[in-house]
């Protein structure tokens, strides 16, 4: 008797493929399921309720350092005004740029600064004084609620419960507050507690408790994950969960997918190709899976599909440079209106201004006045002309087109007229240190004048009050190294190497402490490379700011 075995259809072979094929992933779901439920929730919720006390701690004291030093510096402001009545104007008008602060007041005495204490604790008011240089106070009035609002203002979506204590224990701020479960809270707190650092306590693992006790302020921070907190989180990973199945049967539908329908495979791998270009992914390749059963249309198309879209791409990287060029270029244009709106104003007002009284028949002015008017006006004339040559000098350097040539320098020479050039407004002291015999190098020499002026003229502007610029110059290992160096605050890294780009300041627009363009070193980096130099910057606690320049000897060979 002979057994015929009919082909399986369709629907019984997916049947049979599904049964396999699910197997695997849902055994794979249920151990996702064990190991989230077991130890992912509680994890989260302990990483979770330390950061929010680190959180809540960095906040107060980001806020506590913040309001003291503007009462600092606010009362040391008030010793310049003549009296009390231009004192309490001027409280009045920065009243409107201290949030919660309500109100400003100058007391005699400790006395009078008690008294206030003691009205704003009635009040539920918080009280910040600074002494004044007379001997009293200036007393700052804070609305205690607007600082709670301040100090929980990024975690006003979170559900734990959060309580900050002063050093005798009261309660100065909370969130999502419940008296019963603070003070149950309170009971399970540990009699020794570690300070300056957040640890959790509790007897639930599930649901952990954090302090954190601060010596300076003297406050501690409590952070309370409440059943509310625990059931939403499990939830979360449930969710996670069901994403988890949700791959997995996807991964299933594929399997049988490719069982099933391979020549289908194949034609989707098209459609994924065509509309990954409509979605802009251009550097998509079709990729068939390619036997003997593969049709031949198929590989052409996807053939001819691929080499349409490494076109395109090509075509995309481009255009991408240019709107990288483009955006560098808006940038420059941008950089170049500040730097026009900040450094052409002062210097053409004062023209203007001094020009206008010049021009005056109705007063009689004297020589002297003239003299100074005139000296002014030909001061912001240099200026603006100096301006005006560092914008014409970038086309250059970017371009390549910068023209030097090659003779036989004098560094002490050079140094002597790069001196009558600078503007040394700070009156600081320049310290050479020459070796003798220096050999020349090849450079150029007025390009060399410009570079080193630059430079001084920078470290002069830049260094600490009453200290020196040093300028040193000796021979190194075959080269002559030019080093010029003064004292100031130490330059972080990532500034330093930013420094040589255009527009580029040490103090920036809104902090502006100096003028100039932010073009100095920019230009000076380009005249070095030109010139076939080489120029280092760094920045140490001895020298803030050092600039060493290297160039090599003058030979009878060099091109001149």
């Amino acid at each position: 008797m002979k057994i015929k075995f009919s082909r399986l259809k369709i629907v019984e072979q997916l049947a049979i493929v599904f049964f396999f094929a699910v197997l695997i992933p849902m055994t794979i779901s249920g151990f996702i399921i064990n190991n989230i439920n077991q130890q992912a929730v509680r994890a989260q919720l302990r990483a979770s309720a330390i950061l929010i006390a680190n959180t809540v701690s960095d906040e107060i004291d980001f806020y506590s350092v913040n309001v003291t030093e503007r009462i600092e510096q606010l009362a040391f402001a008030l010793k310049y005004f003549k009296n009390d009545a231009q004192r309490y104007s001027y409280l009045n008008d920065v009243l409107k740029d201290f949030q919660s602060c309500k109100k400003f007041e100058i007391v005699p005495d400790d006395f009078a600064l008690q008294k206030i204490k003691i009205r704003n604790d009635e009040q539920k008011m918080a009280t910040v004084e600074s002494g004044m240089a007379d001997g009293r106070y200036l007393v700052a009035t804070y609305d205690t609620e607007e600082l709670k609002n301040q100090l929980f203002r990024s975690l006003k979506d979170d559900k734990r419960q959060i309580y900050v204590l002063s050093g005798d224990g009261k309660l100065i701020a909370h969130h999502n507050y419940k008296d019963e479960d603070f003070k149950e809270t309170l009971s399970l707190l540990p009699k020794n507690l570690e300070k300056d650092e957040a640890k959790i306590f509790g007897k639930v693992k599930n649901q952990p408790l954090v302090y954190f006790k601060k010596t300076e302020p003297n406050i501690m921070v409590i952070v309370n994950t409440t059943e509310r907190v625990v059931k939403k989180t499990i939830n979360t990973n449930r969710f996670k969960i069901i994403l988890s199945i949700l791959a997995a049967i996807s991964v299933i539908f594929t399997v049988v997918a490719l069982y099933i329908f391979y020549l289908y495979i194949n034609m989707r791998q098209l459609f994924k190709g065509i509309i990954a270009i409509t979605k802009g992914n251009y550097e998509r390749q079709i990729r068939l899976l390619v036997t003997a059963f593969t049709p031949h249309e198929i590989v052409f198309v996807a053939g001819e599909f691929n080499k349409m879209a490494s076109e395109i791409y090509k075509s995309y990287l481009q255009l991408k440079k240019n709107n990288i060029e483009l955006k560098e270029l808006n940038e420059f244009r941008s950089n170049l209106i500040d730097t026009v709106s900040h450094e052409l104003r002062t210097p053409l007002t004062s023209i203007l201004g001094y020009t206008s009284r010049l021009m005056r028949q109705d007063i009689e002015i004297d020589e002297a006045t003239k003299q100074k008017s005139l000296r002014i006006i030909k001061e912001q004339s240099e200026r603006l002309e100096h301006l005006i040559e560092d914008l014409l000098t970038i086309p250059d350097i970017e371009g390549l087109r910068l023209h030097t040539v090659s003779e036989s320098v004098w560094i002490p020479q050079v140094i002597e007229d790069a001196k009558l050039l600078i503007r040394n407004k700070n009156n600081t002291q320049f310290i050479f240190n020459i070796d003798e015999n220096i050999p020349n190098i090849a450079a150029d020499r007025n390009r060399m004048v410009q570079v080193l002026a630059n430079l001084l003229e920078n470290a002069s502007k830049y260094a600490d009050e009453d200290t020196s610029v040093v300028v040193e110059v000796f021979e190194q290992n075959n080269f002559v190294k030019i080093v010029i160096k003064n004292k100031c605050k130490i330059i972080s890294s990532s500034k330093l190497n930013s420094l040589f780009g255009k527009f580029i300041r040490l103090d920036n627009n809104t902090t502006r402490t100096t003028r100039g363009t932010g073009l100095g070193l920019f230009i000076v980096k380009g005249l070095v490379d030109a010139m076939k130099g080489d120029i280092k910057l760094s920045s140490t606690k001895e020298w803030g700011f050092c600039v060493e320049l290297t160039f090599s000897f003058f030979t009878r060979e060099e091109k001149v």
